[in-house]
């Protein structure tokens, strides 16, 4: 355990700093502090009190791992996936589910809650005796045994190539329609570079809105949702006229496109009135021309040339409806239902939009779905996003690498970019983060700090010129020769 990791356990103990750091001046492991007398710690500079309560913590924490230790010899797998299915309050289990549950317990083996989920879907109403659905769990145990890395596997390094080498056969065009010619997306290489760069914003952000299926095929209504989440600004529904003469700012609303929006006179004068620069000056007026139309007519106070094209610009900004973000809707059929499409992404708002589907809606922002849905939403993401940009290129990836890659972007409960800012520049390795890059500073920092290197991973035993942990370099072989018949007597 590096020097770094050590400190931190010591402080979850319940040690304050000052201590773990006199006893990391001595010790290396908490296994070795734990094994210290009193006399050996206060020899470091620890009081005779200090040195008792570290004793008690540490022995503590011992003793309650060996307690734990012994529970997870004695209890069968099946105990301790239910036991962590009370800790998450995960779903009640359906009868089927208890039934495998039951015969896996029986037979010694364990699955993976998933699995016994998807065997439980397909066996449920099938008419199979016990036996049958032991021989079958049998099965699929061997299979999920066989389907594990072996002990001191390079998983990190195989998913790395198997990602990586594909990578270089990868377009390197940034825009792609995305199904509808009015939308791009970026695709290809700069597109798995923003996924594993944890790139807060996309260059180019989508959304896919799905409607509530009862209503997807209802073009009427999804348009209006549309309508509802795509920006409108005031020369989308609206010709513009500047009265110089008369110092005004004339609005004449397009009838046809306030239906369409679904817009109406009084909601723009609302808006504009909310706008500091046009507050107050707002008025609805009959036309003089046509008495069944209305106009929006801004006065400016003062008689400024100045102060009117301050007036023109604000009403040529101002936006009347729609969601920040959401730049262009646009409605596709596909499958027998419509779905939108937006150039921009606004998750959190989207979803709290009427009819919108609220589990298939989603965008291409990770750091989005992040911030509004959670880590594990994310890490879905990370692994579908990277999935489907392999798979537009034609180009096909063990999804378990990719899982990997979004599992360790992240286990710390947040998304992390996999370089200097994210999982290469955390490396507990202070060989590996200086073989990473700026190796002067990593390593000048280091030494200011006492830090040490255990050479746990690839690259820093690289350095050092010996084999690396994995695969038989993780084994070390003694040999001890038989004793001669007359060195055995002696």
């Amino acid at each position: 355990m590096a020097r770094k990791d050590t400190f931190k356990a010591l402080l979850r103990r319940g040690i304050d700093e000052a201590t773990a750091d006199k006893l990391l001046q001595g010790y290396s492991s908490i296994t070795d502090m734990a094994a210290a007398s009193a006399a050996d710690m206060v020899a470091l500079g620890l009081t005779e009190a200090q040195a008792a309560e570290v004793s008690k913590l540490l022995g503590k924490a011992k003793k309650e791992g060996g307690k734990k230790a012994e529970k997870k010899e004695a209890a069968p797998e099946p105990v301790k996936k239910t036991e962590f299915q009370k800790v998450v309050k995960a779903r009640p289990l359906l009868p089927m589910e208890e039934r495998l549950n039951k015969l896996l317990s029986d037979i010694g083996k364990f699955l993976p809650r998933r699995v016994v989920v998807s065997l439980a879907e397909r066996l449920d109403g099938v008419n199979l005796s016990e036996p049958k659905i032991k021989e079958i769990l049998l099965k699929a145990a061997e299979k999920y045994e066989l389907h594990k890395m072996d002990a001191n596997e390079s998983a990190g390094i195989l998913a790395a190539q198997s990602i990586g080498e594909p990578g270089t056969q990868m377009t390197m065009r940034t825009f792609h329609y995305a199904g509808v010619a009015e939308i791009n997306v970026t695709l290809g290489l700069p597109r798995l570079i923003e996924i594993v760069d944890a790139r807060r914003v996309p260059s180019t952000p989508m959304m896919t809105v799905y409607i509530e299926p009862e209503l997807a095929g209802d073009v009427d209504v999804v348009r209006k949702v549309a309508s509802r989440i795509e920006k409108t600004t005031l020369l989308d529904i609206a010709d513009i006229e500047t009265d110089i003469a008369n110092m005004k700012v004339i609005v004449h609303p397009d009838r046809s496109k306030l239906e369409q929006k679904g817009i109406t006179e009084e909601q723009i004068v609302e808006r504009l009135n909310k706008d500091r620069r046009l507050r107050g000056q707002v008025a609805l007026v009959q036309d003089e021309d046509e008495k069944d139309r209305r106009l929006v007519v801004i006065s400016s106070e003062e008689a400024s040339f100045k102060k009117l094209q301050g007036i023109v610009q604000a009403t040529r900004d101002a936006v009347i409806q729609g969601l920040d973000g959401i730049e262009r809707a646009i409605l596709r059929n596909q499958g027998g239902e419509y779905v939108i499409y937006t150039a921009g992404s606004n998750l959190r708002e989207v979803l709290a939009e009427e009819h919108v589907d609220r589990k298939r809606t989603t965008t291409n922002s990770i750091q989005e779905i992040y911030d509004v849905l959670g880590v594990e939403a994310a890490r879905n993401s990370i692994i579908h996003e990277a999935s489907r940009t392999l798979g537009e290129q034609g180009l096909t990836v063990d999804i378990r690498h990719i899982m990997l890659v979004a599992d360790l972007m992240t286990n710390d409960g947040d998304v992390k970019a996999i370089g200097r800012h994210g999982i290469s520049g955390r490396k507990s390795s202070v060989l590996a983060r200086a073989a990473f890059e700026i190796t002067a500073t990593h390593l000048l920092h280091a030494a200011l700090t006492g830090e040490t290197d255990d050479l746990d991973g690839v690259a820093e035993n690289i350095i050092v010129g010996q084999p690396v942990t994995l695969g038989t370099g993780a084994v070390n072989l003694v040999y001890v020769p038989k004793k001669r018949p007359k060195e055995a007597s002696e």
